[in-house]
């Protein structure tokens, strides 16, 4: 379905019907929102195109686009660690996904960790603020999984 037509639907289709239109950017991406599908925790938050999003409906592992890099990926291609699909679901508008994996591996950020959000932001500050690192363990070095970066 063209963006055209798309735009043409009415809001309650979009909402509320069965079909799986989802509304890319003006760069082609949709947000998608990585779950562990064991225990709820955020792993990480990517984007993917349209063949991101084929490829990880026909195949059940985990595709994202990658703007720096400007190409298609798998999750784990250099890794190892892959994230199996458990369960895909589309917000209301359809423009972001989440997808609860089975992540293999001991994490999902390149920096080493089980998760990309592994530093919080203090609350109820005025001014300049400084992160606090939480549940920042390192689960693997990345140079000796990526090489030097």
């Amino acid at each position: 379905m063209s963006d055209v037509e798309k735009s043409a639907l009415p809001k309650s289709a979009l909402e509320e019907g069965l079909n799986f239109t989802p509304k890319f950017d003006a760069d082609g991406l949709v947000t998608c929102v990585a779950t562990d599908a064991g225990n709820g925790d955020v792993l990480m938050v990517a984007h993917m195109n349209d063949a991101a999003l084929r490829k990880t409906i026909a195949s059940g592992q985990a595709w994202y686009y990658s703007r720096s890099r400007k190409a298609l990926w798998r999750k784990g291609e250099s890794s190892g660690h892959v994230q199996r699909v458990v369960e895909m679901r589309v917000d209301c508008d359809q423009d972001a996904v989440w997808i609860k994996v089975e992540q293999e591996g001991p994490g999902a950020c390149h920096t080493g960790r089980r998760s990309c959000f592994y530093r919080a932001i203090p609350l109820g500050q005025d001014g300049a603020v400084a992160l606090q690192f939480r549940d920042a363990d390192k689960a693997f070095d990345p140079s000796d999984v990526y090489g030097t970066r």
